[in-house]
Order: C-alpha cells, then structure tokens, then sequence
C-alpha cells in the first residue's frame, strides 16, 4: 500500500501526549509478534501448554435464513445456531495462543485484520488504520486525551451524551455548544462560532466530537449534504472530526443498497478520527469496538494504551475473528445479520411511535419527530401550555446563564412526576451543554429550550407498551394544575 497522503496534524495532539514516551517491553513484545522466526527470551509470558485452557467453542445465530434476527428471536433455544471452535491443537491453535498471550496496543493481527475488511466493506478509507479498543467510552476519552489540554476547547452538538463531555472536563478541556436541530448539528452555527472566535478567550477550539447517526440523545442523523459542509468547515478551520458511530449500522428507511457516506470515507487529510464499537449490533459486555484513523494518530493511541488499559481481552477479539472468517459467518453473513438487525430496530421504533401517537400525541401535550437511526425518541413536551408557564423573566442560573423561563423548574417537575407514576424516562437537562453568556451569542439558552425527554425503543414491547400510557397519562395530570401553585 502506498503511503498515506496525509497532511501533518501532529499539532492537535496535547502536551501530554506528545512527551509519553514508548512502553520499552511492549516494544520488544510488538518485534518478537512480528518476526515470529525470532527466539525469544525476552519475555515473560507464561508458556502456551501452561494455559488452562485448551478450546473455547462460540455458539452463535445461525445467518443461513433470510431473516436471522427474527429468527433468533422467534425460534428461542430451537433458533438454528453454529459452532465457532478454536483449540490449541487444531488448525485455530494459532489464534488461540495469541489471544492468550501478552499482546500489543493495537489489537491481535487477526482481529485488525477483520475490522479492516469491515471498514472497506462500509467506508472509503484506503488509508487509515484501525485501532482495537475496549468499546466506543474507551475509545472516545482516549482520542480526547490524545487531543486535549487544560484550556483546550472542544466542539459539540448542545445537546450529547454526557458522560463523554465530563471525562474530558476532568483533564481540563471545555466544551463549546454547537446548535442542533432534527437533521443534527447546524453547519451555519458552527461555522459562525469558529469565525467570530474571540482570541481573549483561548485557543479556537480545533476538536468536534459528533455522533452523526441516531444521535444520542437527541436521535437526529446528519444529511450527506450536512456532513460535506461540516468537513468543508473542518478542512478550512482546521479542526480534528472524532466521528462517533455507535448506532452506524441501525440507519432506518433505507430504500438503497448502501449506507450512507461516513466522514470517514470524506477524509482526505488524516482529520478524522472514527469509532465504532461492536455493542449495539452484538453486545454491549464484550467490551470490544475500534478505532479508524490516520497512521500518525494510530502511534500515539498504541503508546498510550500500552501504558494504560492494554489491548481488549482477547477472547472477544477471537470471537469476532472467528465470526467474520472463513469458517463463521464471513464478512457477507455479517452483512445480512445487521441488516436483519436494523429491520427489528425499525419495527421497535415503529411500535413505540405507534404507541406513542396514541397515547401521548393525542394529548396535544407532546409531540416528536420519526427518528431515522439509533435506539432514541426525542420528545418536546410543549410546557408553553402548562398554566403555571412563565415567560419574560430574567432569572439567573448557577451557571451565570440566564433563563428567562421557568421551563428548568417546570421540567424538573415534570420528570419527578414521572417517576411517581411508574415511569424512568431520561430529561435533557441531564445532555445539556451550557454556553458561556460572556463569549457566546446564544439567543435563546438551552434552559429555556429544555423541554425535551429522551425515550428508547431498545428495549422491550412490554416496558413500551406499559410505560407510553404513563407518560401520557402523567402529561394530562401534570398540566392540569392550578394556576396559583408556587
């Protein structure tokens, strides 16, 4: 493969980063997995024949019918299966031993060489290089660490997932908000906050962290057209795209062969950093995902994860391994499963929007919009009805932003009434990415636009279809209150 035609971006990578020096064990652990004809004593890993493990068998969904998932679920414990055996005496010996084995930052071979096909299979990016991981948490405070120092300003949609902001607070980074509505991120307001950066305040934030399909928590999906722009905007502005996409291969309503073009496949200077994560299309505990980027940022990531976490455990990475390769279901039977896979996503969707047309909407006290990706609903609850609505104020928050409604306390109401009558349903105020009133031209605050709840349709038809009416039963009691109640 020809060199990677990537321009230098190295000044993105934080002080921290750049002075970590190579683990030196590991670096003779990386020569001794790449010259196998060597002999080693180097190391000390315990022998193979010492391991008390000799086969590991995955029985897994059978891909065979043209429907799988529905099949895995429909048919229970009589639902077709296969065996992926790997023994240290077989012809899988090899993987097995390595995967037991003291290993390297980035991942077993074989395992990187499967997610390599995936990417091929899905994205444009004949020259970046997949990095193993243990899922999209782990992979995401990395490149944040990689990226960020004390002062650092990243970019975000104004609402996100909130864990993924708070752990790069605690390494000194701030968050800038960047305006969202139903189709994402609003390339427009992103551009204006790069262009009219004031220098007083900091360094320009060179860093946007996007979820661009069924975003969480707000379940909008970037347009191709939207993701052009916003690469547009990072080439002049230069800033690094961490393209998080969990919920890539849950992309509903699709009537075309293909997904939809990644930021990844739009990279051509070595810009974008990619995660995916094998979570949502296999399971969350196998704690397994990757990451996609330029060579350059790849060294620094294996540098740190091999002073840190280590590799994933390399019983997931066979799994995987096995799965796609010649004896499981291939990269085709991969294919078909998330595709029957996002088929069931749909139809829980559907039922919870069904559900909710009837239970909610009808109230004329909620509303939402059809999400085109991932495991979310985004509700606006129109608080404006509700008679104790206030407007016209000019109350200043804890955050020295100022809300000149009551929809905060409103909503705070709200979500405590629901946990009375029976429901667990997510607030916004808890994705909120607050705006510094001294530098930030935000005409309404994000506390006066807090009339949202998150809702999923991951889980069951039953928590659905026991906890839709609540809310809307809980909606009509909520606002139907008096008037005079401080």
């Amino acid at each position: 493969m020809d060199a990677a035609p990537f321009i230098d971006l190295t000044h993105h990578l934080s002080p921290e980063t750049l002075v970590r020096r190579t683990n030196p064990l590991k670096d003779i652990i990386r020569i001794s997995l790449e010259n196998p004809h060597l002999v080693s004593l180097a190391n000390g890993d315990p022998h193979h024949t010492l391991y008390p493990i000799r086969r590991i068998d995955y029985e897994v969904a059978s891909v065979a019918g043209v429907d799988p998932v529905a099949d895995w679920r429909a048919l229970g414990s009589a639902a077709a299966t296969q065996v992926l055996s790997t023994a240290q005496d077989e012809e899988s010996g090899r993987l097995l031993r390595s995967s037991l084995q003291y290993g390297h930052g980035a991942g077993l071979a074989d395992a990187l060489r499967t997610v390599a096909e995936i990417n091929k299979a899905y994205h444009r990016a004949p020259h970046h290089v997949p990095t193993m991981t243990l899922g999209n948490a782990d992979a995401i405070t990395k490149c944040f660490r990689m990226l960020g120092a004390p002062g650092d300003y990243f970019l975000a949609d104004e609402f996100t997932f909130a864990p993924m902001p708070i752990a790069a607070e605690a390494h000194g980074v701030k968050w800038v908000p960047v305006t969202i509505d139903s189709g994402g991120i609003v390339p427009e307001e992103l551009e204006r906050i790069l262009a009219s950066w004031n220098p007083e305040r900091g360094r320009r934030p060179h860093v946007l962290y996007s979820v661009p399909c069924g975003q969480n928590p707000t379940g909008s999906t970037l347009s191709v057209a939207r993701r052009k722009q916003l690469y547009d905007i990072a080439r002049r502005y230069d800033l690094v795209i961490i393209e998080d996409d969990p919920y890539y291969f849950l992309q509903y309503d699709k009537s075309t062969s293909h997904f939809p073009e990644s930021f990844l496949s739009m990279d051509v200077d070595g810009r974008v950093i990619r995660i995916d994560s094998f979570s949502k299309i296999m399971a969350p505990g196998m704690r397994l995902g990757w990451i996609t980027s330029s060579p350059s940022f790849r060294e620094f990531l294996v540098k740190y994860t091999d002073l840190s976490t280590q590799h994933p455990s390399g019983f997931g990475q066979v799994l995987v391994t096995e799965l796609l390769g010649p004896h499981g279901w291939q990269l085709s039977g991969f294919d078909k499963w998330v595709r029957s896979l996002r088929a069931d996503y749909q139809r829980r969707r559907d039922f919870f929007l069904d559900l909710f047309e009837r239970e909610v909407a009808s109230t004329g006290l909620a509303s939402t919009y059809v999400p085109e990706a991932g495991m979310f609903v985004w509700i606006r609850v129109h608080i404006d009805k509700h008679p104790r609505f206030k407007a016209g104020l000019a109350q200043e928050a804890a955050t020295g932003v100022v809300a000149r409604t009551n929809t905060s306390a409103l909503m705070t109401e709200l979500f405590e009434a629901c946990i009375a009558g029976g429901l667990v349903i997510c607030p916004s105020s808890v994705f909120m990415l607050r705006a510094d009133p001294r530098y930030d031209d935000v005409p309404t605050p994000i506390d006066d636009r807090s009339n949202f709840l998150r809702g999923t349709f991951a889980g069951s038809e039953d928590a659905m279809a026991a906890g839709i009416p609540i809310l809307g039963r809980v909606l009509q009691e909520f606002f139907d209150q008096p008037t005079n109640r401080e």
